[in-house]
């Protein structure tokens, strides 16, 4: 019955973030546009899908996916497990030592991207104006290695220590390069991939790895340290999407 409720609940929150949508579209349709909406059953029923369908997910976002997330943080970023797996027993840790929480990182970045509503339908929308050019699959597999690759790097980072504005001008350098090579088609679209991937799924996720990573490492901040891994996530799909755009060129020219 908890989970009845609760999931009741999330579809009432739910409810009201989708009704100021839906009160702006159509008063802007009737009074500015002045003209009858189409299809409006068909639009209240999608509606209605979009608002049970959000709380739902939240659910199982709050029942397995978050708890599972947070888990293996804490057991990947303890100390003990850390010098188990290095042998570095009664020493102290160092950078090297945390290659299982990289490819963990690595892993739930690409993982927790592919399965991001909003990318999807991003995907889908690119596929269709573009007649096919760019792929659903193609499109979101960049993004998602951009993500995984960004948050390793992000808890590297913590790790080593190092300032984050090092990292992200560096990697905004890269972009700059490549927006000035990459086909114009590209560009707006990998602009916003970096936006789509900071959602629902991915961010609750990795900012508990920081968090984690952060208070595991001696010296370390979990406020000045333990974020900062949004910011990796929202950037480098940014360099993989244009990458993907410079490699179709390529391949099409050969």
């Amino acid at each position: 019955m908890d989970l009845i409720f609760q999931a009741l609940s999330f579809i009432w929150d739910s409810a009201e973030d989708v009704a100021p949508i839906v009160f702006f579209l159509f008063a802007f349709q009737l009074f500015v546009l002045r003209e009858r909406i189409p299809n409006l059953d068909k639009i209240l029923v999608g509606f209605a899908f979009v608002t049970v369908g959000l709380g739902l997910f939240l659910v199982g976002l709050e029942q397995s996916l978050f708890p599972l997330g947070r888990l293996m943080a804490q057991q990947l970023t303890d100390p003990e497990f850390l010098k188990g797996v290095s042998g570095h027993i009664g020493e102290a840790l160092v950078w090297q030592d945390f290659y299982w929480v990289y490819l963990f990182a690595a892993a739930i970045g690409f993982a927790t991207t592919m399965a991001e509503p909003a990318l999807m339908a991003v995907s889908m929308k690119a596929n269709s104006v573009s007649g096919g050019a760019i792929g659903v699959w193609g499109l979101r597999v960049a993004v998602a290695l951009g993500v995984g690759f960004g948050v390793s790097l992000g808890c590297f980072r913590i790790s080593t220590g190092l300032p984050l504005q090092y990292f992200i001008a560096a990697g905004y350098l890269v972009v700059i390069v490549q927006t000035a090579m990459a086909p114009k088609m590209i560009v707006p679209l990998a602009y916003d991939s970096g936006g789509v991937t900071t959602s629902t799924v991915t961010v609750p996720l990795i900012t508990a790895l920081g968090l984690g990573l952060a208070e595991a490492v001696p010296g370390r901040s979990a406020l000045l340290d333990g974020f900062g891994l949004v910011a990796f996530a929202s950037l480098f799909p940014i360099i993989s999407v244009l990458a993907y755009g410079q490699f179709a060129v390529l391949r099409g020219k050969n």
